[in-house]
């Protein structure tokens, strides 16, 4: 793909990234692979990948903005955001709202934007530090401007899930189980695979559903808040895959929502695509298998 006149690299990344090509094009070869195997593949592409490491400033400041802006976009069409990746782009970069869209849409995606900035200064910190706190910050920072007294505060209302049976738990066991769910992601932070921890944590707190509204958005925050601080790449679900990505949350939660349970085989599968779009992106030859 030739770059047009005006065109910068960034919006190059970001057509070819609007394609999903990244996720899609061998995505049925990767789903026959047992997680086992997967999280296997993952660790060895890391290695060819750590080898690139560290990035200069400026690669990271662009692939850093590469990711704000086709995560945003991904996060929140999955929830039925109207934004398209191009507007999703201009109101980011340019501050230019799109006429006929609605202002939620709009208040969605810089709210997420600031929550994704949140995440990586907060993933990067030294030494870094897990709590209960950073979650409800990136609640607050994603939400402030749709409801701020609603933002980074526990509901206390019972809420349901449109499209499943799932019932979320009552409202007055929320702070107890999010205390609970932050104390074992601590405990754990070093000693579990960071996808299967990353996807243990998201399975988790949709199922807690702390919030009245923005869990989902909050729960992949979370999810790659993990994955970057133990050094993997940021996992964006394209809207292309959402009923495979609900069914793997529900099938997490028939088995008991355990770590490497169904959507962790889901987000392992995505990381290696993550992997291998990073390595498209600076020319690192990856193990053929």
């Amino acid at each position: 793909m030739a770059i047009a006149s005006g065109e910068s690299k960034l919006d190059l990344r970001l057509k070819y990234y609007a394609i999903y090509g990244i996720i899609v094009d061998e995505y049925g070869g990767l789903k026959q692979m047992d997680l086992h195997a997967l999280l296997k593949r993952i660790d060895t592409t890391k290695v060819w990948i750590d080898d690139k490491r560290p990035l200069v400033p400026k690669e990271v400041k662009e692939l850093d903005a590469y990711f704000r802006i086709g995560m945003t976009y991904t996060s929140n069409a999955l929830e039925g955001n109207s934004l398209t990746l191009t507007e999703t782009k201009v109101l980011l970069e340019d501050g230019l709202t799109v006429g006929g869209k609605p202002m939620r849409d709009h208040y969605e995606a810089t709210g997420h934007a600031d929550a994704y900035d949140y995440m990586l200064k907060a993933a990067r910190n030294t030494p870094f530090v897990f709590s209960e706190d950073l979650i409800k910050q990136l609640h607050n920072l994603f939400y402030q401007k749709i409801d701020k007294n609603a933002a980074g505060v526990y509901r206390d209302i019972q809420v349901f899930i449109t499209g499943t049976e799932y019932v979320p738990p009552p409202a007055d066991e929320v702070p107890v189980l999010m205390e609970e769910l932050a104390a074992e992601l601590t405990e754990k932070w070093d000693s579990e695979h960071p996808v299967r921890l990353a996807s243990y944590a998201h399975q988790r707190f949709v199922d807690i559903h702390p919030f009245e509204d923005g869990n989902g958005r909050t729960a992949r925050l979370l999810m790659n808040l993990i994955l970057i601080n133990r050094g993997y790449q940021i996992v964006s679900i394209p809207p292309v895959l959402r009923q495979e990505y609900i069914n793997a949350i529900s099938a997490g939660r028939r088995g008991g929502s355990k770590p490497g349970g169904a959507l962790a085989k889901f987000i392992a599968e995505c990381e290696i695509e993550a992997q291998k779009d990073f390595c498209r992106m600076f020319h690192v030859k990856p193990p053929s298998k």
